[in-house]
């Protein structure tokens, strides 16, 4: 299949890209061929507008069509087969065997939807009237949910397909009826454009008005600030750094009508383990560590990023373990240049701090291969050193040494909020896990008694989100089929016949 390099508006392919960018080659880190077009403001106008005329039809089809076309969309995805997988991985330089895992999960999420929609679209509440109340007689009232209407999302940089075009904000928002403005990544831009083919293709298949779906590339921020801030644009999926998420925020914030805004902008991760687990398993739990941490280069959001336990003899062991196991990994490639440049000036940062101390560094490689690392500081220098408190992303790790369960307490009041926290213990640590684990759930979106945080189960139980800044809104998951409600919100109907009321809320 051939990149046009343009956007995807309500069905029409557009965009002068004489004029346009390209991605780079992660592996070998030179520009790709394809150029891509910046949206201009006249085609993100046109986009919204179409959605907008869409949203009326799309979000009152019937349920079975909805999630026909949310399978279908899979089935599309799926039919691009390895054009799909090796442009993916010539523009993340991630290998192919996690490109095809995600592109299972994404089409696994797009089905968790569908099912959803066919089983129940929302949890309905029914309080039926009763005439013969006093002093006043009750009327008959039912919860139902109606959509938001049209939902920008942006494309993350990590998950080219899992959390991007087709990814778990755009099918949780098309479930609920919502159409899309995706706003592609401009590290996996070709990728952007694959699976928006994909989706042109199921909207044709089943019947969908065009406008349900649009497509802009660019890395003008023009682009961003147009769609957040436009007045038909109804809510916000956004996955990416702190610093641009909060200049979003701050759009919405200032706008006649705030929206909704569910972004995902960092995590540490804190991995807390305690004494027994350290005397037991010491060189085993390093060993995973690292090796959860080295996953793609350190890139996930639940990548483990900080390690705190409380100081005693088996403590040398664990480090010597982490450190070897650090300092044989091989440096890997980062999705984008700017990414890896990021990393790298952080990683020097640390190294200059009073009070850390760099551990191991893993092995030396070309020049935007980016190396993993592990540092150690005492709670005073932590709780000193805010910038000790932040995400860097990749693959580096801090340890904190604590002196006792009381700087546990006060290391875990430091903590912002995260997306996962993980708690490493055996049954001798019980006692004291039980106060560590009801201070750490206040910190977290999901917490984990021993297993690593990496990778995330997409059910209906997952929570993925948590206090600022992992998320915006910590009420909120966009994983798991509880990412529906983002898109949705309550209505009350009173005293209505079925005629007027929607299929699920029928007497």
């Amino acid at each position: 299949m051939t990149i046009t390099g343009q956007n995807l508006i309500a069905g029409e392919w557009s965009g002068n890209t004489s004029q346009g960018f390209s991605a780079t080659h992660a592996i070998n880190n030179e520009p790709m061929k394809a150029t891509f077009a910046d949206a201009t403001p006249a085609e993100i106008e046109q986009a919204i507008m179409r959605a907008k005329q869409a949203f009326n039809n799309y979000h009152q089809l019937p349920v079975k069509i909805r999630a026909k076309f949310l399978r279908n969309i899979g089935e599309e995805i799926l039919a691009l087969g390895d054009e799909l997988i090796n442009m993916a991985c010539a523009e993340t330089g991630l290998p192919a065997l996690r490109i095809q895992g995600e592109r299972g999960r994404t089409i696994g999420q797009l089905g968790l939807f569908a099912d959803l929609l066919e089983t129940s679209e929302y949890h309905v509440v029914i309080d039926e009237a009763d005439a013969d109340r006093q002093p006043l007689p009750k009327p008959d009232t039912r919860l139902g949910y109606l959509p938001l209407g049209v939902v920008g999302v942006f494309a993350a940089s990590n998950f080219p397909l899992a959390f991007s075009t087709a990814g778990g904000d755009t099918a949780s928002a098309l479930a609920a009826g919502c159409p899309v403005i995706m706003k592609a990544h401009a590290a996996h831009p070709g990728t952007a454009e694959l699976v928006a083919r994909a989706i042109e293709k199921a909207i044709k298949n089943c019947d969908i008005d065009a406008g349900v779906f649009s497509l802009l590339q660019g890395k003008n921020y023009a682009i961003s600030s147009q769609i957040v801030t436009h007045p038909d644009i109804k809510a916000v999926g956004f996955t990416g750094s702190e610093r641009v998420g909060m200049i979003l925020q701050k759009q919405i914030n200032e706008r006649a009508e705030p929206i909704p805004f569910y972004g995902e902008l960092g995590s540490v991760n804190p991995q807390l383990i305690m004494a027994g687990k350290l005397a037991t398993n010491a060189t085993d739990i390093a060993n995973t560590l690292v090796a959860s941490l080295m996953m793609g280069q350190g890139q996930f959001c639940t990548s483990p990023g900080i390690w705190a336990y409380i100081e005693d003899t088996n403590a040398g062991d664990f480090e010597s373990a982490a450190s070897a196991a650090i300092a044989d990994t091989q440096a890997g490639v980062m999705l984008t240049p700017a990414i890896a440049a990021t990393y790298k000036r952080a990683v020097e940062h640390w190294q200059s701090i009073s009070g850390v101390e760099l551990l191991a560094m893993g092995q030396a490689g070309v020049e935007h291969f980016a190396q993993a690392a592990l540092f150690a500081t005492d709670f005073a220098t932590f709780k000193a050193t805010p910038i000790l408190h932040e995400e860097v992303f990749g693959s580096c790790a801090l340890i904190v040494r604590l002196k006792n369960l009381d700087e546990m307490v006060d290391f875990i009041d430091l903590l912002k909020g995260n997306l996962t926290a993980s708690i490493h213990a055996v049954e001798s640590d019980l006692e004291e896990s039980k106060q560590v684990a009801s201070l750490i759930a206040h910190k977290v979106g999901r917490l984990i008694y021993n297993q690593m945080p990496t990778g995330v189960e997409v059910c209906a139980s997952m929570n993925h989100g948590g206090p600022f800044p992992a998320s915006t809104d910590l009420r909120s998951t966009s994983v798991g089929s509880e990412a529906i409600r983002r898109f949705q919100r309550p209505i009350c109907y009173q005293n209505m016949p079925n005629d007027l009321l929607p299929a699920p809320l029928w007497r």
